[in-house]
C-alpha cells in the first residue's frame, strides 16, 4: 500500500477516535466558551512552534468567531525551553491586551513539556481564566518536562482536550525505522473546529448571535467583519482588515 493509502487510513481512524474521546469535553467546554463571548469576552489562544499552526486555525478566519485572538511568539518556539520566558511572553501580552478573569485561554502543545505553553497556562490561570489544553496524551504521558515543576500542560489545565496522535506525532512506517505522516496539526484543527461550533451551537440556542466573521471575497464581508470587530476594539492581537 502506498505511504498516503495508510496515512489516509489511519489519520482518519484516529480522527474518528478523537471525535469519541473527546465529545465530553467539548460538551461540556461549549457553556464555558459560550458565557463568555455571551458576557463580552474574548477567548486567547497560544501555540509555540509548530503549534502556533493548528491556533492559527481559529484565529480571524472566515467563518470563525472574532473573538478569537493569538498570544504571538515572536520566536516562533525557538526559545520555548528557556524559563521564564513563556511568564514574560503572556505578561506584556496582558499589559496590551488584557487577560481579564472568566475568559478562556486555549494551549497548544503536542507534546505538552516544554515550558512555554505550560507557564502561558499557569499565568492564565492565576489571571482567574479557564485554561483548555490540547496536547497529546500518549506522547505527554512519556515525554520528561522540560518545566521546573516537572508538570506537562495537561496537568495544569483545567480542561484537556486529546489529538489522539502516537508518540513523534509521525504514523506511518516510512522505512529504515523513520516514519512520516504527522497528525497533530489535523487533528488538532479539528478538534479546535468542533469546540468552536459546538460553541456556536450553544450561543444560539441561548438567544445569542455568534460573532461569525465571513470570507472577505463576499460582497459586503470586509465591512460585517470590521463591525463585528469594533466590540473588541484593543483586545485582538490580529487585527480586522
Amino acid at each position: 500500500m502506498a505511504l498516503a493509502d495508510t496515512y489516509f487510513n489511519r489519520a482518519n481512524g484516529l480522527l474518528a477516535r478523537a471525535w469519541e474521546s473527546n465529545a465530553a469535553t467539548l460538551a461540556a467546554l461549549a457553556p464555558i466558551l459560550g458565557e463568555n463571548i455571551a458576557r463580552g469576552g474574548v477567548i486567547h489562544v497560544f501555540g509555540s512552534g509548530h503549534s502556533e499552526v493548528v491556533a492559527r486555525e481559529i484565529i480571524g478566519r472566515a467563518g470563525g468567531l472574532v473573538c478569537v485572538t493569538a498570544i504571538p511568539d515572536p520566536t516562533g518556539g525557538f526559545v520555548e525551553n528557556l524559563p521564564g520566558y513563556g511568564t514574560k511572553l503572556i505578561e506584556r501580552y496582558d499589559r496590551q491586551y488584557q487577560l481579564r478573569a472568566g475568559e478562556v485561554l486555549i494551549a497548544i502543545s503536542n507534546s505538552g513539556k516544554n515550558c512555554s505553553p505550560i507557564e502561558v497556562a499557569l499565568q492564565a490561570k492565576q489571571k482567574g481564566l479557564t485554561v483548555v489544553a490540547l496536547t497529546c496524551l500518549a506522547m505527554s504521558r512519556e515525554t520528561p518536562s522540560q518545566h521546573p515543576s516537572g508538570r506537562k500542560l495537561f496537568e495544569v489545565a483545567d480542561r484537556v482536550l486529546d489529538n489522539g496522535g502516537v508518540p513523534g506525532d509521525a504514523i506511518v512506517d516510512a522505512g529504515d525505522g523513520v516514519r512520516a505522516g504527522p497528525t497533530s496539526t489535523l487533528i488538532g484543527c479539528s478538534v479546535l473546529n468542533w469546540l468552536m461550533l459546538a460553541t456556536v451551537d450553544w450561543l444560539v440556542a441561548h438567544g445569542h448571535t455568534p460573532p461569525l466573521l465571513r470570507s472577505q471575497n463576499l460582497a459586503g464581508a470586509i465591512e460585517h467583519n470590521r463591525a463585528l470587530g469594533q466590540k473588541y476594539a484593543g483586545r485582538l492581537s490580529r487585527q480586522l482588515a
